[in-house]
């Protein structure tokens, strides 16, 4: 097994003050293969080869986002996960090679915006990321994010990148402030699990709908911690709908 490390690209000289993507792999070659890519697409990157040395960079660093191994060397990839999103709400991409279903999605159920099982194409990777950095940046549905949405106790700001309960922060990922979002927007109808799809996460579909039931399930636990109350209904055989009842 490779020895921690972290690596310093001085390539992002030529992204100006953009900012990098954190890569967190033991595996030289697998950090190799996707740092190829995303350079390709004109990012610049930076590296830990641990768990400890990448939850560091990604608290100081401030990367624009996330790959993050679930097997790691001094702290493993959900207990990266867990603290970060404690912490930060920088969207988190989770590679794994665990192919059961429920193990991938303890991945989102720790906060990550998304995952890919390896082996994995690193072109797949690298529109998984663009669709993830589409879906978190603010500029993105400016038409219909322009206001910001609220419902009874509830607050969401996405460009702000917030979500109050009687005016009270909580911690949302990305991905689950869009999806809360266009819950609320569309005013108490139905939405099937296809339409979130499309209009929240952006890629496309694997077949799972337990990663839409996920997000859900976060969503719905966190609003209902907070409010003693049930805003996201479940309409069996149909989808979701948001409202009091």
């Amino acid at each position: 097994m490779a020895q921690p490390h972290t690596v310093m690209d001085n390539s992002s000289q030529s992204t100006g003050s953009q900012k990098p993507i954190l890569i967190v792999e033991d595996d030289p070659d697998t950090v190799r293969l996707i740092r190829l890519y995303l350079e390709r697409d004109g990012h610049s990157v930076i590296e830990a080869g641990d768990g400890i040395n990448g939850l560091q960079m990604a608290l100081t660093e401030s990367p624009r986002l996330v790959v993050l191994d679930m097997m790691l060397p001094s702290m493993d990839g959900l207990a990266v996960c867990e603290k970060l999103r404690a912490e930060s709400d920088v969207p988190i991409i989770m590679l794994t090679a665990r192919v059961d279903e429920s193990e991938r999605l303890t991945g989102l159920d720790s906060g990550a915006d998304d995952y890919i099982t390896k082996p994995f194409s690193p072109r797949e990777l690298a529109a998984r990321i663009r669709a993830v950095l589409r879906r978190t940046s603010p500029k993105e549905d400016a038409e219909e994010d322009q206001e910001i949405q609220r419902f009874g106790p509830i607050e969401v700001d996405i460009r702000a990148g917030s979500v109050k309960v009687d005016g009270k922060m909580l911690r949302f990922t990305a991905t689950e402030m869009r999806l809360l979002s266009y819950l609320m927007i569309s005013g108490g109808q139905i939405l099937s699990r296809d339409s979130i799809i499309e209009k929240v996460l952006g890629h496309a579909y694997d077949g799972m709908d337990r990663t839409v039931d996920t997000h859900i399930s976060n969503i719905r636990r966190k609003l209902e911690k907070s409010t003693g109350r049930r805003f996201v209904h479940t309409v069996y055989g149909m989808g979701y709908r948001f409202g009091d009842a």
